[in-house]
Formats: structure tokens, C-alpha cells, sequence
């Protein structure tokens, strides 16, 4: 099979599909491996490594789409990229079709295999390739939420951990799973007062366990999120319902309740956002301000430290990639029933009930399309 790997070209997203260790690994399987020229530069990998692991540079991207049989991206194809999609393409990266209606139509239109990262479930309901980029947003909601605190960013011009004599800022994490957990490690490392508000009982007694009385765990309903969110500094979504919309939790009248400067950060905005007051922004215009209350809501948190998360990712997304090239979609999604999890596109069907339900179209069941 032909493997393409694109340089991406969402706003400021500097990760890429695969490292030369995962070009390595196809080439000893037989496979053939298309990078684009400067695909790896932003997370400092050069063509040159890529080369030494035997792949083919390609200036063109056309050409790249044009013979690979599967395209391997970090990101959704922004609209430049719709044109290169053709039948039976199988395209491998994070798709979170839910809120991207347009670029689901084109994919249907195109007859494209679309086989999203963030949806593969594994048995034991595990979402291994959406997992290390969780981790990474997780973790970067405090430092961004720190960041946009401070006073010259617009913020109430708190220090997250306060100082002796001088209280901590409150931070509220709505979701406790890998995101939520990420988020607390960090910001109880930074010395903040932190509530974690968490639908499933089980998995609260579980954080209490973990953090023992370094965080608060709360059973979440509406008041819970009102009253908790009224009184932080810093507020963080990390809400997922795999591949559907995420669910909207924060209402327009709580976040006129908040403090002037303070700040939300939604990790969540990539199915949609679950702060009714969310819009997608981008690291080139990362924030806005929503009744004084200043919301960090860039669909693409990562790709701000692109080392880290492409050698993260490509550690997560390579054993499914050989998979793949090495039995072709249909088999390896017979042989895997995880990776049958991730196909949202077939045939010009939507094979993901999540994203049909999320959109009001027809849902078909991917062992029923031939």
C-alpha cells in the first residue's frame, strides 16, 4: 500500500501524521511511504529523516493525495484539501465530524473511508489514539488558563497557586476522564484550589482515591456547575462523548454569574464545546471575551507543542496504521473490531452512529455496507 503523509495547513498546526520511526516500520513491511516536502519541520523533524527511514519526499501535495492509498494527517482536511478526496481513499487522522456537517457532505460526496482517531475503541472502552492528545490538551488547559489570568493577557491578574497569606485561585474541571485528570495533576502541581464535577459516581470515588484531599470531587447537575463556576478563576470543559456533540453543561446566564477576568478554557471545542458561549478560535486568535469572562477555545490545543504531541500520537497511531496497510481497511476492521469503532465514513455512508445523531442523518451500520 501507499502511504501519504501531507504537510497539514489547519491555522498554526505544526504536528505531522507520522515520525520517521513509523515511516521505518512501514518500510519493513513492504509498504511505500509519500511525505510532503516541510511536513515535519514545525515538529523538528526534516526531510532528511524521512528520507534516512526511506521515504519519498514530495513537493506537490496533489500528487501526494493523487497516489497514496491512505493518507495519515493529524487533523480534519481543511476546505483547500476537499478537492483531492476521490473514492475508496482512506483517509487515517482526527476527523471530529460531529460540528462539520460540510465536510462530512464532502466525504460522503467523495465515497472516502474516513477513519477517525478519536473514535477507535478498544474493549475494554478505551480510546487509545485519542488518549495522548487528551493528555497533552489536559495538561495545557492549566498552563493556558495560568497564561490568560495574568493581568496583560486580560485576565484578574491571579497567580494560579497564590503566595503565603494570599488564597489560590479556584479552578473548576467539568469532566473527570483522561483530560480532566491531566488537568488537575497539573494544576494541583501549581498549588491551585481545584474541583473536578463528574457525572459517574464510580469514577469520582476513583479520583477521590487518586487525589486523595488534594481536589474536591463533585457529582455534576446543573446547580453543582452554576454555584462552582460562579466563584472560580479558571474553568475547564473536559467533556466527551465519542464522536457526537458534546454536551452544552455551561449555560449562557452562568457564565455572566463569573468574575470579571475570569477565564474558560474549553477542551471540548472539538466536538462542538459544552459552554454554550463556545466558538472554535485559533492560535492566531486565541480568545475572546463573553460577558467579561475571557474563553480559550482553540480546536487544535496541541499543535502548540508539536514535538511532544506528534511523537506522542505517532507512539499511538502506529501499530493501527500497519494494521491497516498491511490487511486493508475491510480486513483489518474484521480482524480489530476497534478500528471498525473509528470508521465514521464508508461508501458514502455515515458509519458512525454518533456523528449521525449529531448531524440528524441516516445512521447504517458498517458490517451492513457493502
Amino acid at each position: 500500500m501507499v502511504i501519504g503523509v501531507p504537510k497539514e495547513i489547519k491555522d498554526h498546526e505544526t504536528r505531522v501524521g507520522l515520525v520517521p520511526s513509523g515511516v521505518s516500520a512501514l518500510r519493513e513491511a513492504e509498504h511505500e511511504v509519500l511525505v510532503e516536502t516541510h511536513a515535519g519541520e514545525g515538529s523538528s523533524v526534516t526531510d532528511r529523516e524521512y528520507m534516512q527511514a526511506g521515504a519519498a519526499i514530495i513537493q506537490d501535495p496533489a500528487e501526494l493525495w493523487r497516489k497514496a492509498d491512505l493518507v495519515v494527517k493529524v487533523k480534519e482536511p481543511q476546505p483547500p484539501e476537499y478537492d483531492y478526496f476521490r473514492p475508496g481513499l482512506i483517509l487515517f487522522t482526527y476527523l471530529h465530524l460531529a460540528p462539520l456537517p460540510e465536510l462530512t457532505d464532502r466525504l460522503l460526496a467523495s465515497k472516502v473511508n474516513g477513519v477517525a482517531y478519536e473514535t477507535i475503541r478498544e474493549a475494554d472502552g478505551s480510546l487509545p489514539l485519542l488518549t495522548p492528545m487528551s493528555e497533552v490538551a489536559g495538561r495545557m488547559a492549566v498552563q493556558v488558563g495560568a497564561q490568560y489570568l495574568e493581568r496583560p493577557n486580560g485576565g484578574r491578574g491571579l497567580l494560579l497557586g497564590g503566595v503565603p497569606g494570599v488564597a489560590p485561585a479556584n479552578v473548576v474541571i467539568i469532566g473527570g476522564g483522561v483530560v480532566g485528570v491531566n488537568a488537575a495533576k497539573i494544576a494541583v502541581g501549581m498549588g491551585a484550589h481545584v474541583t473536578i464535577i463528574e457525572r459517574d459516581l464510580n469514577r469520582l470515588r476513583h479520583l477521590d482515591d487518586v487525589f486523595s484531599s488534594q481536589v474536591v470531587t463533585l457529582a455534576s447537575n446543573s446547580w453543582t456547575i452554576g454555584e462552582n463556576i460562579r466563584t472560580a478563576d479558571l474553568v475547564i470543559g473536559a467533556v466527551l462523548i465519542p464522536g457526537a456533540s458534546a454536551p452544552k453543561l455551561v449555560r449562557r446566564q452562568m457564565i455572566a454569574t463569573m468574575k470579571r477576568g475570569a477565564v474558560v478554557v474549553d477542551v471540548a471545542i472539538d466536538q462542538g464545546g459544552c459552554f454554550e458561549t463556545s466558538h472554535s478560535t485559533t492560535h492566531s486568535d486565541p480568545v475572546y471575551v463573553v460577558d467579561g469572562v475571557l474563553h480559550y477555545c482553540v480546536s487544535n490545543m496541541p499543535a502548540a507543542v508539536p514535538h511532544t504531541s506528534t511523537f506522542a500520537l505517532t507512539n499511538a497511531t502506529i501499530p493501527y496504521l500497519v494494521e491497516l496497510a498491511h490487511h486493508g481497511l475491510e480486513r483489518a476492521c474484521s480482524e480489530h473490531p476497534a478500528l471498525s469503532e473509528g470508521v465514521n465514513t464508508y461508501h458514502g455512508y455515515v458509519t458512525h452512529s454518533g456523528v449521525a445523531q449529531s448531524q440528524g442523518r441516516q445512521w447504517h451500520e458498517l458490517a451492513t455496507v457493502g
